[in-house]
């Protein structure tokens, strides 16, 4: 006779331990904002031309497909004195502490390379590296949280990863405008507001990645199996293959919202990589190739700024989510948040002084803190709790696709069609952002509370 397992319902968490299980993405979000604010510029420093930077930047997603499924099937069966999840995110933040002070230092070890070889190296060292440290995050809540705690609990990591973006998106400003570090450099050198924010990323990150590691307790797999209702290791064990077979089994409802997050990341690569270009060249009327002059690092600048009001907006309506997706729902609480930021990455294209950009900003702010923690809390619901951290790893797929076909024709395209125009990736985005909005009401079978 087969054995039936009941689950035992899950502790509720206090909100101070619900921020300390997430404490660490504010560190692993400061260094990211460092390189989505600061990546191109660098790169573009080193040498690269504009239609070549989306190529450059395929180096995080093409490392997040792999890792994440990877780290996400592992991260499912490690048990050992650190936990389940937390050496993961132990190991990637020290890998990528070392990446961010040795990216902006990239000629410095020309003698070996040419600097843009070396610093498109550290690039895919820093993603695959955040890749390792972000996925067990996402599941961590997952494990950790009953049903009624988890939007609140991806909603806290949005906060955190709003306010640790804002950090390290503003620092490079801060060091130059306030601080008086110098923010241009002779040609092919990184300025010193850069290099110094970089380092302080890797600090922040290192301190709250162990903050978490020493403040949060993870559930050892016996207890585990009560709270999920089966005993533990059950299932046969096929090895690492397993992935593809759990690939084809996904559900219904993560199928569907793999084209909502195809046209989100789309648009948001294409922001990434292209904002400080289309400034640059639409609003400071900088000539193509020049990246040395003060007007070329006042755009810069001023982008890592922006980025900073996207972040901290996102932090903020992070708080006020879940109360929105509970008086309407999940799936237009985030169609509403994509189609503001369709709005703002359009409205790029009509404005002409760089401070009314910062309007843009909320916009992209609402969608941003949206996709962060919607699509989490509408697929944790809808996959199996014994699988949370592959199924979490194998959606990183539907991020990290868009990404790359992006990567492959995105500076093609800003190229052939519109002529070098950065301006136009932006508008695109735009659009992509607002078709994300349409297909989200298409969902079915989600959980709508």
């Amino acid at each position: 006779m087969e054995q039936k397992f009941f689950a035992v319902a899950k502790p509720r968490l206090t909100n101070i331990q619900i921020f300390n299980l997430s404490a660490g993405f504010f560190g692993i979000q400061f260094g990211f904002a460092l390189q989505n604010g600061n990546a191109s510029r660098i790169l573009q420093t080193f040498g690269a031309d504009v239609e070549h930077l989306s190529l450059f930047w395929l180096a995080a997603p093409l490392t997040g497909m792999i890792v994440q499924p990877i780290i996400g099937y592992y991260s499912d069966r490690t048990w050992n004195r650190l936990g389940r999840r937390r050496p993961y995110f132990l190991v990637g933040a020290i890998l990528t502490a070392i990446a961010l002070i040795l990216m902006p230092n990239s000629p410095a070890l020309a003698s070996f390379m040419p600097p843009i070889i070396i610093g498109a190296g550290m690039l895919m060292i820093m993603d695959a590296s955040i890749n390792v440290a972000m996925e067990p995050f996402r599941a961590l809540v997952g494990d950790k949280l009953p049903d009624s705690q988890r939007s609140f609990g991806f909603s806290m990591q949005t906060f955190l990863i709003g306010a640790g973006a804002i950090s390290g998106s503003w620092l490079p400003y801060i060091f130059s405008e306030y601080l008086g570090v110098s923010k241009v450099a002779s040609a092919g050198q990184v300025p010193h507001n850069v290099i110094y924010s970089f380092y302080a990323g890797a600090a922040i990150l290192l301190l709250t990645i162990l903050w978490t590691v020493l403040t949060t307790k993870e559930y050892p797999p016996e207890e585990m199996a009560l709270y999920h209702g089966a005993e533990p290791e059950t299932e046969e064990q096929k090895g690492i293959l397993t992935i593809f077979s759990d690939f084809s089994n996904m559900p219904l409802t993560m199928k569907q919202l793999g084209l909502v997050q195809f046209f989100s990341w789309f648009a948001l690569f294409s922001m990434w990589v292209f904002t400080t270009p289309a400034i640059a060249q639409h609003i400071y009327k900088v000539l193509p190739g020049d990246t040395s002059s003060v007007k070329f690092a006042d755009a810069a600048n001023w982008v890592s700024f922006l980025f900073g009001i996207y972040n901290g907006v996102s932090a903020i309506y992070a708080l006020i989510l879940p109360s929105i997706a509970r008086v309407t729902s999940k799936k237009v609480a985030h169609a509403f948040s994509l189609m503001a930021g369709g709005a703002g990455l359009l409205s790029f294209y009509f404005i002409s002084n760089p401070h009314y950009l910062i309007y843009s900003m909320i916009g992209i702010g609402l969608a941003w803190g949206s996709i962060l923690s919607m699509p989490y809390a509408i697929l944790s619901g809808a996959i199996p709790a014994r699988k949370m951290g592959v199924y979490m790893g194998i959606f990183n797929f539907f991020i990290t696709m868009p990404q790359i076909v992006n990567g492959l024709f995105g500076g093609l395209i800003v190229k052939e069609f519109y002529h070098g125009e950065a301006i136009y990736a932006i508008v695109l985005a735009g659009i992509f952002m607002i078709l994300g909005a349409i297909s989200v009401l298409y969902i079915q079978n989600a959980r709508e509370k």
